[in-house]
């Protein structure tokens, strides 16, 4: 059987949904029009995933607002005034501020697997915000009423039926968004705000059981929007141990931007545990040319020299679009260097004799 492959998850939306989406927040069209335009994004979405030959697709995060916001999308109890993220280009993100409690999910990403699951003849993933994510959304003074020890209660339980949802509804596997592990180190360089990260993720993988994490992952990546990233500065061998530490049964780490991939995959190797699947990104998604098959199986190849062939897979080093409106790379971009993993991944497979 060749070496297993899986997208991050995120495809750049069609304009058609990206133009129904701010039509819809200004009042122009309704719901039911809006909804009809995800539909048709998510039927073109699955269709052209399928045709690249991965044997695992996600729904493309269509209708998410972004892969970090989607649980909070119209809550009440938020202010615009959260944590700013800055990216090495200059631009900025910023997360909304929990101004009262208790703290509930408004969505669940089970709902968008409902939806793609209608569509798909292949096996689906599908991608969670991680618990330490969300964890920025409580304010640096304490709310009246609601300790942030509450408010950890409350986002554990959250975060666990989540993941729990799409187990149950049939997703292939579960990938937690932790994209902001290299983030963590660059706010704060003692590790010990990363350390908090980990603890309170591995709170959340606690509420299941060891066959349960075999199909739980979790994604790292310096980040990715609009072409740039938060902590690529980062030096990634700050994080890997600490990653490491979670309790999950698959890694997928960026790798294909980086400039010394062997530093990172030797330090790797010497971490993952046994029964542990780690894929490696083998496409950079904020870069605009597409990697050739070719190149693609060198850096399997390369990989394998390292890591042992029944705990390696392939995977890009990000999603395509994480948040809606990130419009840097094109569908057909997107869709041509997925198929390139998929090729790349074939050859080296033959290669190596799996």
């Amino acid at each position: 059987m060749p070496l297993p492959t899986e997208p991050i998850g995120s495809i750049p939306r069609p304009i058609e949904l990206l133009a129904a989406m701010s039509n819809r927040a200004a009042g122009r069209i309704s719901d039911e029009q809006l909804h009809a335009v995800e539909e048709s994004a998510l039927r073109d979405t699955i269709a052209r995933f399928e045709e690249t030959g991965s044997p695992v697709i996600s729904d493309g995060e269509q209708t998410k607002p972004s892969f970090a916001t989607y649980p909070i999308a119209g809550l009440p109890n938020l202010a615009p005034d959260g944590a700013v993220i800055p990216f090495a280009d200059g631009h900025t993100r910023q997360l909304p501020r929990l101004t009262a409690g208790p703290f509930r999910y408004a969505v669940r990403a089970g709902s968008y697997l409902r939806a793609a699951l209608r569509y798909s003849h292949r096996p689906l993933k599908q991608a969670v915000i991680s618990a330490s994510a969300l964890s920025l959304l409580y304010p640096q003074d304490e709310l009246p009423q609601y300790p942030r020890a509450a408010f950890i209660e409350d986002l554990v339980k959250e975060a666990s039926q989540d993941i729990r949802e799409c187990l149950e509804e049939g997703a292939h596997c579960v990938q937690i968004d932790f994209t902001e592990g290299r983030l963590a180190l660059k706010l704060d360089p003692s590790g010990s705000l990363l350390n908090s990260f980990i603890a309170l993720n591995n709170q959340v993988l606690a509420g299941f059981t060891a066959a349960e994490r075999k199909r739980i992952g979790v994604h790292t990546c310096p980040g990715g929007d609009r072409d740039s990233t938060h902590s690529a500065d980062v030096d990634y061998l700050g994080l890997l141990p600490s990653l490491f530490n979670l309790n999950a049964g698959r890694f997928y780490i960026q790798l294909a931007s980086e400039t010394d991939r062997r530093r990172v995959l030797r330090t790797a190797q010497s971490l993952l545990k046994p029964a542990q699947t780690l894929f490696v990104g083998v496409i950079d998604p904020i870069h605009p040319k597409v990697e050739t098959p070719a190149e693609v199986r060198d850096r399997v190849l390369e990989a394998a020299t390292f890591i042992a062939l029944d705990s390696l897979g392939t995977t890009d080093d990000c999603g395509f679009s994480p948040l809606a409106d990130d419009t840097s790379t094109s569908r057909e971009t997107a869709f041509a260097k997925i198929r390139s993993r998929v090729e790349g991944t074939r050859m080296a497979s033959a290669i190596l004799g799996v």
